[in-house]
């Protein structure tokens, strides 16, 4: 692992983020967000990414922000928060939820304040067994923010959300799990080979299709139940016309395994 604030590769159509500040439990700074910008731009814009791998070096996933980039000293001007928000957390999260293919995050350690919203950003998060979700901001003074506040009543239902942003507990991952705020925890040693499985996974299976899934899926939190059979019938409509499609109903009919390519 080099001394950049951030890994990035690409291989068989994964492409793999790694945050790498282990000594501040990979909390942003801004030299982490730069690199962060340029990562997603240039995952965005790779045509051979068909799945992203988001984790953590060290011991945890991400702390959230590196309180010691915006300290407030005594006397001094308060900081405008809400510009940091706009300027670099807010468009990192939108980039994220919107990317065209699915995203993994394998949470390896602590995922506090925005670190636990940016994991609960991606579409499947799979936890270490050690690891564990805090919403710290309430401790601080803060709200949840890079999307904390719109996810936690969606996953995990009003009552835990309220709890969660007001008391700031610890969430163990099996807990977690059990409460549907994420998909699966496993054993720490297991963590890193269960997530390039499921990457590899879906990196073989109809990107745009998965794609499309996705936009539907995030389209229902808005839509009326009329509104959303549109929506279905439009979609499965494109999803009809990809390559994927037809290559499926063959190697269906054909009782063999199908080579999607992700078109």
């Amino acid at each position: 692992m080099t001394d950049q604030p951030l890994h990035y590769c690409v291989e068989a159509g994964i492409a793999r983020l790694t945050l790498n500040r282990p000594d501040s439990l990979n909390s942003f700074n801004g030299e982490m967000h730069a690199a962060m910008r340029a990562a997603l731009k240039a995952v965005r814009q790779d045509k051979s990414v068909r799945v992203l791998l988001l984790t953590g070096n060290g011991r945890g996933f991400c702390a959230g922000q590196d309180l010691s980039d915006r300290n407030v000293a005594p006397g001094a001007e308060a900081p405008d928060l809400g510009e940091s928000l706009e300027k670099r957390y807010n468009p990192m999260l939108r980039t994220l939820r919107d990317l065209p293919f699915p995203t993994v995050c394998a949470v390896n350690g602590v995922a506090a304040g925005a670190g636990a919203n940016i994991a609960l950003a991606c579409d499947i998060v799979l936890a270490a067994r050690s690891a564990s979700f805090i919403q710290a901001f309430c401790k601080i003074g803060l709200i949840p923010d890079s999307g904390g506040t719109w996810s936690l009543p969606r996953l995990v239902g009003m009552a835990r959300a309220k709890g969660l942003a007001m008391l700031g507990d610890k969430l163990g991952a099996e807990q977690a799990e059990q409460w549907g705020l994420i998909w699966r925890c496993v054993d720490d040693e297991a963590l890193a080979d269960e997530a390039l499985s499921l990457a590899r996974h879906l990196a073989s299976q109809p990107t745009q299709g998965l794609a499309y899934i996705k936009r539907a899926l995030h389209a229902s939190d808005d839509n009326g139940f009329d509104e959303q059979l549109d929506l279905e019938r439009d979609l499965q409509r494109l999803a009809g016309r990809t390559s994927d499609y037809r290559e499926g109903v063959s190697a269906f009919m054909e009782k063999r395994k199908p080579e999607f390519k992700g078109e």
